[in-house]
């Protein structure tokens, strides 16, 4: 069974770095898109970035240049590393993973097969 297991969110103020972990199991990491997603109080998830197995990345266009997201096979975990963060940030973060997909997919919420249970971010202005 697939398991993903967000960490390293909380409060930090405008302008702060934040980097949040996704611990993976369950499946052959190495062979798995990873991607973030967040949701803000009464919007919908939205696209953050994500990571093919080979390594090639995409990001929203409005997150590119302060968002980066990376990936350790050997730790089995991938990485959102947030920098110049805004108020607008402010969402519930989650993990998900799909096998080898259409990186032209990674912006649909269902592409994705399994979920974290998120990870709260909370911008201070």
């Amino acid at each position: 069974q697939v398991r993903l297991v967000e960490s390293g969110g909380g409060l930090v103020q405008a302008g702060g770095s934040l980097r949040l972990s996704c611990a993976a199991s369950g499946r052959t990491f190495s062979s798995y898109d990873m991607g973030w997603f967040r949701q803000a109080p009464g919007k919908e998830r939205e696209f953050v970035a994500a990571i093919a197995w080979i390594g090639n990345t995409d990001y929203a266009g409005s997150l590119k240049g302060r968002f980066t997201i990376s990936r350790d096979n050997v730790k089995n975990t991938v990485y959102l590393q947030m920098s110049s963060l805004k108020p607008e940030d402010t969402a519930v973060y989650y993990c998900a993973t799909t096998y080898n997909t259409r990186s032209t997919a990674w912006a649909t919420p269902t592409t994705w097969d399994y979920w974290g249970q998120g990870t709260q971010v909370t911008v201070s202005s």
